[in-house]
């Protein structure tokens, strides 16, 4: 699935080249072609009378990615063959095809990038990418690309350049496809003035050890098991195999080592002249060397021990366990993102309700002491309008009794009844017949 996978990925880029319209399809004559390519390149027989009967209907019109698929994967991708086919030749033909319509570096003498150095990028890009379409990568996978290209060549990275291109609409959100990748890298983000062979020689070796699977490589004198002299071999070392050559261009193979959780590194002391010794053991033989220094002995040994892990935990690449490494962190990232802004919706719910609860107790508090002023001021007048009947009825009281009292002067005087009533303050005088 990996494979299908990766194969995809460029083949893809292939078809969009095609696709002149930019409608999302390709003409049936276009595909022919491509598919004839893709027969030479992954090795398998060019199986022409399918491909005839595929596109022989009537409809002579382009055909779109997803109808595409179904010849892709039933006559040509289920018949691949890991192993049988070098999958640079695949990149090769599949970045030949999308460079032309899409790849266009800057003409004025600032671009950096070869067209090699170019395809080498496109070919790291697409290992980062996730299988999702269109390709592009996350601002993390391509950070960690240009510190891991810029660590190679000793160099800081243009933080003004990256900031500035960090903040274009979209990016952040959305990813970055290759060819803005490609015209980040061309604007100097790498730094200025660095020659096209520096910039080359990180690319390819960058590309060697993610791309090309290479855990480590370099120069170690390797004992013989028949002469039983030393030899200065370069070796390259990948999940499965430690190669040895007989020079870096690794043209002419020595030998190789299957590593498997049979196998195992130690480090050994000093002997015949040799420093920095250590041996790889298998289950059928030792296999002493000697390293350059006390740091590549340690560097070799902890790359091998990483070799023989991959291949008991069956893996096939340690970049691609590194990538689904930071993938999880992100996706673990974005969880707790998520959870951390649930959690804050939440609680400004909860604070929402809770102002919303002391907003109704604040109202209830203010129309209970309106209420309360309202009885106050209903109490009052009450009061005031009691006060008030009392005073008046005082003075009628005040005022019967002066009338009773002048009433009774005039009764000892006339001899008359004289009775009062103090409802209405009136007089009635009853005198003798």
């Amino acid at each position: 699935m990996e494979m299908r996978a990766d194969l995809l990925k460029s083949i893809w880029y292939a078809f969009t080249s095609l696709d002149m319209e930019d409608s999302g399809k390709v003409s049936k004559s276009q595909l022919k072609v491509l598919s004839h390519n893709l027969y030479s390149v992954l090795r398998i027989p060019h199986d022409q009378a399918a491909l005839e009967q595929h596109f022989s209907d009537d409809d002579d019109g382009p055909v779109s990615s997803q109808g595409y698929m179904p010849y892709l994967n039933k006559f040509i991708l289920d018949k691949v063959v890991e192993g049988t086919f070098d999958k640079e030749e695949v990149d090769e033909l599949c970045w030949t095809l999308c460079s032309k319509k899409f790849y266009h570096p800057s003409t004025n003498h600032t671009a950096v990038l070869t067209n090699k150095d170019a395809g080498r990028l496109w070919c790291l890009f697409n290992f980062l990418s996730e299988d999702k379409y269109p390709l592009v990568l996350v601002a993390e996978e391509v950070e960690y690309l240009l510190k891991k290209i810029s660590g190679l060549m000793t160099v800081e990275l243009n933080s003004v350049d990256l900031e500035e291109f960090w903040t274009q609409e979209g990016v952040q959100r959305e990813g970055v496809n290759v060819w803005s990748f490609l015209e980040l890298v061309n604007s100097g983000v790498l730094g200025r003035g660095l020659g096209t062979e520096r910039v080359s020689s990180a690319t390819e070796q960058m590309y060697r050890e993610i791309v090309g699977n290479v855990l480590k490589e370099g120069y170690l004198w390797k004992k013989g098991h028949l002469r039983r002299n030393w030899t200065e071999r370069w070796f390259c070392l990948k999940p499965s195999t430690l190669c040895y050559y007989t020079s870096e261009d690794r043209k002419e193979c020595k030998g190789s080592i299957e590593l498997d959780q049979n196998c195992c590194v130690e480090i050994l002391p000093e002997k015949e002249g040799k420093r920095c010794m250590f041996c790889v053991k298998t289950l059928n033989k030792t296999y002493e060397m000697s390293a350059p220094d006390s740091k590549q002995r340690q560097e070799w040994t902890t790359a091998i021990q990483t070799a023989i892990r991959l291949r008991t935990e069956g893996k096939s690449s340690l970049h691609k366990e590194l990538k689904a490494y930071r993938q999880e962190a992100r996706e673990e990232r974005e969880k707790r993102r998520a959870l951390r802004e649930q959690e804050t919706q939440r609680l400004q719910a909860l604070q929402g309700e809770k102002e919303q609860k002391q907003l109704e107790l604040e109202l209830l508090k203010e129309a209970q002491r309106q209420s309360q002023s309202s009885l106050e001021q209903e109490e009052q007048r009450r009061r005031k309008q009691h006060e008030e009947l009392q005073r008046a009825l005082q003075q009628q009281l005040q005022d019967a009794e002066e009338v009773r009292r002048k009433a009774e002067e005039r009764k000892g005087q006339r001899g008359e009844c004289v009775c009062v009533c103090l409802l209405c303050v009136c007089v009635c005088v009853c005198r003798p017949v």
